[in-house]
């Protein structure tokens, strides 16, 4: 990738994942499991009914496929969050490669709180582990490329920061977090006020009034007449959207040649067939919905010591 320079663009964040971004999940994930605000474990009704109390054991969640993990600590604050006496050891770290019939994580403690969060921790898990896999997929497909693999707004609600978490993993950078942190211009916003080129500067202007000029500003384009018309209000991202190879490659001819600080990004219609042409062409990014809203989860068990 060339030298050129944009203090607008938007770096991805770390890798970590601050407790304070799951805690609410945890407890409402748990709480409808348990149908109780306060997080009873004894309304887990088949464990309690048929445990008993100082039954103690010994399990692991075990990996079914290959795969990348993300949710480690999710898992972990579930089962702590039903019996602060569980132990679980994690063998490997977030965004560690998986196979098959891997042991992912050894755990102890009251069995009746180790099948009580069972379920909910798995969930996190297998959804987050899909999305990190499939992130991986897409980020080996167009290795040796200058582009990167990013995500979109498309997440489950209340999930976005745990899912976009999952996307840096398996080795993409993150799109906006949401709406406040980057103006994105697509074609309903633009159709009103006279296309691409005239929403940008409508945007411009309305930063430079609000003293935000560090908000980045992306348009949205659907073929070369956009790109043109987009080009002399300087956005800080072109979006190339819907267009086949051969419109990608000419699209960032022309912004490379009149404007090359602008970052290109590919949208739409992106599959693992056809990522690797596309990134080809020469874009900087490339934005995938499939990522968060429909990735398979990664298949993983909880087995218990007999």
């Amino acid at each position: 990738m060339d030298n050129r320079k944009n203090e607008k663009k938007m770096d991805p964040p770390g890798q970590e994942l601050p407790p304070e971004a799951f805690h609410q999940l945890v407890e409402r994930a748990l709480a409808e499991d348990l149908d109780t605000a306060d997080i009873k474990p004894e309304a887990d009704l088949t464990s309690w009914w048929i445990v008993a109390q100082d039954t103690q054991s010994r399990g692991q969640i075990l990996t079914r496929q290959e795969g990348i993990i993300a949710g480690l600590e999710i898992a972990r604050a579930v089962f702590q969050r039903l019996d602060s006496a569980i132990v679980f050891t994690p063998r490997l770290a977030d965004g560690s490669p998986v196979s098959a019939a891997d042991i992912l994580v050894d755990l102890q403690g009251p069995a009746r709180a180790l099948l009580t969060g069972e379920r909910t921790a798995l969930n996190f898990l297998q959804h987050l582990s899909g999305i990190a896999t499939l992130t991986g997929a897409f980020v080996k497909a167009i290795a040796g490329t200058a582009a990167r693999i990013t995500d979109t707004r498309k997440t489950a609600p209340g999930l976005r920061q745990l899912e976009k978490y999952a996307v840096r993993l398996g080795g993409g950078v993150n799109h906006r977090l949401g709406l406040y942190d980057a103006v994105l211009i697509k074609e309903n916003h633009a159709a009103p006020v006279g296309g691409p080129g005239a929403a940008v500067k409508r945007a411009r202007q309305a930063a430079t009034d609000h003293r935000q000029e560090h908000i980045p500003i992306f348009v949205e384009t659907r073929d070369l007449d956009e790109v043109r018309g987009a080009l002399p209000a300087q956005p800080d991202r072109i979006m190339l959207d819907n267009m086949d190879t051969a419109s990608l490659r000419d699209a960032v001819q022309l912004i490379r040649r009149n404007a090359p600080q602008i970052e290109i990004e590919a949208t739409g219609g992106i599959t693992l067939k056809n990522v690797r042409n596309i990134a080809l062409t020469g874009v900087d990014l490339i934005s995938i919905g499939v990522l968060t809203h429909s990735a398979p989860a990664l298949d993983l068990s909880l087995l218990f010591d007999a």
